[in-house]
């Protein structure tokens, strides 16, 4: 699904985005809530960021809320790889990637993703006024691998800059507490 933001693209870059998993929901600009594999995710766009909400599924699995995103008076802190309990049952793994591109690249690749995420019935893509390019998108997926329960991956494109911000993320059934380590 693709969402036309009424608010301007206020320029900004990677190094600026903080991840975390511990703040309270930011009003946001664009939302849309889809179903997988039995999880409930809601996509919100925060401007050039994002929060996903996502419920996991099974007993006494919870809920996370996933944020990357500039946030007030706090340096950009994303890892490029990172894993953390969400309960007793379920762990949670996130990657980023930050890549700088040259201008044609930037520009085919940003239409490239863009029209890919626009055909997934479980997508969100927010454009911004000013600049096609200024982008951030979101899709969810039933990961392939052994215990994951649920994934989604969100871009973040920063024009100004040429540089395209991929995270991926999934939840993971724990079967033991030593199955979730936190990766250097």
């Amino acid at each position: 699904m693709r969402a036309g933001i009424r608010a301007p693209f206020v320029d900004t870059r990677a190094a600026d985005l903080t991840w975390t998993l511990d703040h309270p929901p930011i009003e946001p600009l664009a939302t849309r809530a889809v179903r997988v594999g039995g999880a409930l995710v809601e996509f919100r766009v925060l401007g050039a960021s994002h929060q996903v909400r996502a419920g996991i599924p099974g007993e006494g699995s919870g809920e996370l809320l996933e944020t990357v995103a500039c946030l007030p008076d706090e340096a950009g802190t994303l890892p490029r790889r990172t894993t953390t309990p969400v309960s007793d049952t379920v762990g949670y793994r996130f990657t980023s990637t930050v890549e700088a591109l040259a201008p044609e690249e930037f520009r085919a690749r940003v239409r490239r993703l863009t029209a890919e995420v626009n055909e997934n019935p479980h997508s969100l893509a927010a454009t911004f006024p000013g600049d096609p390019l200024a982008v951030t998108a979101m899709v969810a997926h039933t990961p392939p691998e052994p215990h994951a329960t649920l994934g989604w991956r969100t871009w973040h494109a920063y024009p100004q800059s040429g540089e395209l911000v991929t995270t991926t993320s999934v939840a993971l059934r724990r079967t033991h507490p030593r199955d979730l380590r936190t990766a250097p």
